[in-house]
């Protein structure tokens, strides 16, 4: 082959190269595109609260619809609010039994208003009673969650003893539900202490209903998010398209491609953080909440309508409820009744 010949091969080679190299991050990156625009939803609900500089609160939804529902409540709602201010990524947990005002129907449990209004009503609820700005919000169904989590490989949950049996009484159900291609043999745990749970163990030990009440089910569910969120902060910013790809079918969310874009970038410089900052609403102590019975609402939580300061703080200004200056002083209690 002559020195002429090869140099054009050479060169074919290195144009090859090189096209691979730009078309394939090109290509992710459209696929990314259109699955994200496939993930969102319309919505019109504009807050009633100005937006906060470096603060974003995005609205984590966990609906678990039975197959036919047309209409359904809301089964896990968090606040996931992302503080470039402080460099924090926090997670709120909204107690769904907590009693409020839901615009245009009455009293009742914070869940009911998405029932009655999907995300714009549940939207309204949470700032109308709590004083806080909501800007976006992520849906993802229970069953939807489990391929999530078999996708990321399982989430790490440190398992009590107390909860074994509750737990594994879960997992047949589950494990039936479970769409996922690969889920394998069903699998029951069989002791206390750290396991890496996959999809529909996961989701079981989620849904646990019976075992306590509804502030350690929402301690759980905050478990199982902050496990994926553990699992998933070491990627590089080059993982994150396949990522995105691989969990988007399973969502809906009103979040545009540029701010999903921009949060990732603003969040990735303090992702790194050993564990999400984490708070409950209503404080459940024997003073600021008192759970019951009440009027045709059922089983309900009854809070302190001044203590929604300790939340506010908590988002917007970095002060974790056990160090804020109202849980100190008794004085200014107001029960909604």
């Amino acid at each position: 082959m002559s020195k002429f010949k090869e140099f054009s091969t050479f060169k074919k080679i290195v144009i090859i190269l090189v096209a691979l190299l730009i078309l394939i991050p090109l290509i992710t990156f459209m696929v990314v595109f259109f699955r994200i625009h496939s993930a969102q939803v319309d919505d019109t609900y504009e807050s009633q609260y100005n937006k906060v500089e470096g603060v974003t609160n995005i609205l984590l939804l966990g609906t678990d619809g039975r197959e036919n529902e047309l209409a359904y409540r809301s089964d896990a709602m968090m606040i996931l609010t992302v503080d470039a201010n402080h460099s924090d990524i926090k997670l709120t947990s909204l107690a769904r039994d907590t009693y409020v005002d839901i615009p245009d129907h009455g009293k009742g449990k914070l869940n009911a208003a998405y029932f009655w209004g999907k995300e714009d009503l549940l939207f309204e609820t949470i700032e109308k009673n709590f004083n806080i700005g909501i800007d976006k919000f992520v849906q993802v169904d229970f069953d939807d969650l489990m391929n999530i989590i078999f996708v990321i490989g399982g989430v790490d949950v440190e398992i009590e003893k107390r909860e074994i049996k509750s737990l594994n009484d879960g997992i047949p159900g589950a494990y039936d539900a479970c769409t996922y291609a690969d889920k394998g043999e069903m699998q029951l745990i069989k002791g206390a202490g750290l396991h890496t749970l996959n999809g529909y163990q996961a989701i079981a030990y989620a849904r646990m209903r019976y075992l306590d009440n509804g502030i350690y089910r929402d301690q759980r569910q905050r478990k199982i998010i902050s496990g994926m969120f553990n699992g998933v902060k070491d990627l590089s910013m080059a993982e994150y398209p396949k990522l995105i790809n691989s969990l988007l079918p399973y969502v809906s969310t009103n979040l545009s491609v540029g701010e999903m874009l921009d949060l990732a970038f603003t969040s990735y410089s303090f992702a790194n953080a050993d564990s999400l900052k984490q708070a409950e609403f209503p404080i459940i102590d024997d003073k600021h909440v008192k759970g019951g019975k009440y009027k045709d609402a059922g089983w309900v939580w009854l809070y302190d309508v001044n203590s929604i300061c300790v939340l506010h703080d908590f988002i917007y200004d970095d002060i974790m409820p056990e160090d804020n200056e109202y849980l100190k002083d008794d004085s200014k209690i107001e029960l909604n009744y």
